[in-house]
């Protein structure tokens, strides 16, 4: 097929258009406006590749991804540039309601231009839109996992505006016949994620010896999802899921905040050996809590499991040593972005 990934800069993105070079004989358009997120060296292994091709377009500008959907006409579309740091909404939501929910609506018209032109209705065609276990809201600790009839509630700007990309990619699936499929995601963590995040800050906070911000007590809890498997997880759901349905992606990983900041710091240690003024925990702070941080989020990933037959792959405890080391030699990754775009300041504050 020839796919068009958008956000194949990004985190996801990036792993995304990686696997379908390496690992399929699909073709990749690259649909990504390069924001601060976006590195083009999270794809430099596969840019020079016949079948990748980047298209620099802003998803808000409806005429130029219509150009690109004529022009290119692919037979899928991978939909998965997004605003997506939550403390980010907090600051500025207007650019969260721009690109996830204006951005998919242009995605969404392209599309259905794309399959009313062709001869066949579009048969073959799939628009598989990546959001978010976020949309769902949060869970007690003694809840059960989401599942894809969990209904919507959304409790942050970044969550508001992906569930409402959700409602739209549905609604032109019931009054276009669009061939939507979806999936949501629980937090995903590896190599190139940008050091906003909460894996990545923590790793070169740890490396550097800087104090470790941990939010409010850090019992809140999160599912965690190696982002190759990931990867793998949307590609078979593209091939072969059905329209129509939806599809919840985890690898039954929960772990509290303080967990996950404890074993980097004890891997850290591990590979750089204890400092003289004592283990890295000690660099561990309890600062003010996002405002209205959730729970917890946990994913019941059965029905794709059961049905498609994905399995995830890496452990945490072997995704995370493996996203430890990946940082440790890749500073020419990440220090430009500490250099020039993101230094680790706090964000989303009231």
């Amino acid at each position: 097929m020839r796919i068009l990934v958008t956000g194949g800069c990004g985190f996801i993105g990036s792993a995304v258009v990686r696997h379908l070079i390496n690992d399929t004989g699909h073709d990749v358009i690259n649909v990504d406006k390069m924001t601060y997120a976006a590195t083009e060296g999270s794809v430099d292994e596969v840019a020079v590749n016949k079948r990748y091709r980047h298209l620099e377009i802003d998803i808000c500008d409806g005429p130029a991804v219509d150009t690109a959907f004529v022009d290119y006409q692919p037979d899928a579309v991978m939909h998965l540039a997004a605003e997506s740091h939550v403390d980010r909404s907090i600051d500025g939501p207007e650019q969260f309601l721009q690109t996830n929910v204006v951005g998919t609506m242009h995605l969404l018209q392209a599309a259905r231009n794309l399959v009313a032109s062709r001869p066949d209705g579009g048969a073959d065609f799939r628009f598989l839109l990546v959001s978010t276990d976020e949309v769902f809201g949060a869970l007690a600790d003694d809840d059960d996992p989401f599942t894809e009839s969990t209904l919507y509630s959304p409790r942050s700007p970044y969550s508001a505006s992906k569930a409402s990309a959700d409602h739209l990619a549905r609604a032109w699936a019931e009054t276009y016949g669009l061939p939507v499929i979806i999936t949501n995601c629980s937090n995903n963590y590896g190599p190139f994620h940008f050091p906003e995040k909460l894996i990545p800050l923590i790793t070169l906070k740890a490396i550097a010896e800087q104090p470790v911000p941990v939010y409010g007590t850090g019992k809140n809890v999160r599912d965690w999802l190696f982002v190759e498997d990931h990867a793998t997880a949307l590609t078979t759901v593209l091939t072969t899921g059905v329209v129509g349905e939806t599809y919840l992606v985890g690898s039954n990983a929960e772990r509290t905040n303080l967990e996950v900041v404890q074993a980097i710091c004890d891997l850290v240690d591990d590979r750089l050996g204890v400092p003289e003024a004592g283990p890295r925990r000690r660099l561990i702070e309890f600062v003010a809590d996002r405002p209205g941080h959730d729970r917890r989020y946990a994913i019941d990933s059965s029905k794709l499991q059961s049905e498609l037959g994905w399995r995830p792959t890496v452990t945490f405890e072997e995704g995370l040593a493996r996203t430890v080391d990946w940082y440790l030699t890749n500073e020419s990754w990440w220090g430009p972005i500490q250099d020039g775009t993101y230094a680790g300041g706090r964000l989303g504050l009231p």
